[in-house]
């Protein structure tokens, strides 16, 4: 798409107003902001670099695919992660999020150590869908030693200006050292782990995961969604991960910075959406309602600076 284009379509999004109402909820209801979505069309001339998870067949994601999964969820707005490395995938993206309202915001896919990063951030950003990228490895070896990419440092410092988000997944030992180094080398950069709760320390690394653990929590800029809580393990077997570790995470990080997540259509063959929703609704049942507004929505706002787009999204 040509630039004018590009700008005219954002001016356009600019100007259209929220539709006035009021809430759509029945009383005590939470609302939920759904902040893991991928969109995907695998008949695309082009074709795909990614089309759902192993195992399945190619998966239609789109915003009229999403709305038929949501239905009775309580969700009323969402999030897409953008999971193709493709830099023009990025527009196709923000061009499908911005037709449905439902979309709140788009999580781009940049690499910040790329010569022409800070043209793409400044490109991507007059849109105002856009929220951060998501780039996972942000490190290379050096002679045994984890140290982040030339050029790397450079290019979070200038994502940490914008007070974009840089989201990682997904989780592993090297990735949370390496959300570390982001951190230490900007330090105001927000970091957002995606599925926390799917990675399965066992016995012999239990050690260096509760230390991990509590050294990310130290940083007041790192955040992580408490999603594919129910996931596939070594053997693609699916499992849910105990209670006991998302006590541990919302023990360390606290009650704001944790976010709900679908992680829809990857979830596919794992959980439903509606599944991951109740899930996580009987694990708040039992904590302060606040706390479950925050996960469910405030915090996601919080972080990701989303709009409101639709009446029946929560303000």
């Amino acid at each position: 798409m040509e630039r004018r284009h590009f700008l005219t379509g954002v001016a356009t999004f600019l100007a259209a107003p929220v539709a006035a109402a009021s809430s759509v909820f029945a009383p005590g209801a939470i609302p939920v902001i759904d902040t893991h979505v991928h969109l995907l069309e695998p008949g695309r001339p082009q074709g795909v670099p990614w089309s759902g998870p192993k195992g399945q067949p190619p998966q239609l994601a789109l915003p009229h695919t999403y709305r038929a999964q949501i239905s009775g969820t309580g969700i009323t707005g969402a999030i897409v992660v953008e999971a193709s490395s493709w830099i023009e995938d990025n527009l196709w993206i923000l061009e499908r999020a911005a037709s449905d309202p439902l979309f709140v915001g788009v999580v781009g896919s940049l690499n910040p150590s790329h010569p022409e990063f800070g043209a793409y951030l400044n490109r991507f950003s007059k849109h105002p869908l856009w929220r951060g990228i998501r780039y996972a490895r942000v490190w290379m070896d050096d002679s045994g030693k984890q140290v982040l990419k030339p050029g790397m440092a450079d290019g979070l410092k200038l994502l940490a200006q914008t007070g974009q988000t840089l989201d990682m997944a997904n989780p592993s030992f090297e990735l949370l050292r390496g959300a570390l180094l982001a951190m230490d080398a900007a330090p105001n950069l927000k970091v957002v782990m995606d599925h926390m709760p799917s990675l399965d320390p066992t016995p012999q690394t239990q050690a260096l995961y509760d230390s991990l653990i509590a050294e990310l929590a130290q940083r007041p800029n790192f955040f992580i969604k408490l999603s594919q809580v129910m996931h596939k393990d070594g053997d693609n077997r699916t499992v849910t991960a105990p209670r006991a570790r998302l006590d541990r995470l919302m023990a360390a990080l606290g009650e704001d910075r944790v976010m709900f997540g679908g992680d829809w259509p990857n979830s596919v063959g794992t959980a439903t959406i509606a599944q991951a929703v109740t899930h996580m609704q009987d694990y708040f049942a039992a904590r302060p309602r606040m706390q479950a507004e925050k996960y469910f929505w405030r915090n996601s706002q919080a972080i990701y600076r989303w709009t409101r787009r639709d009446a029946a999204q929560p303000i």
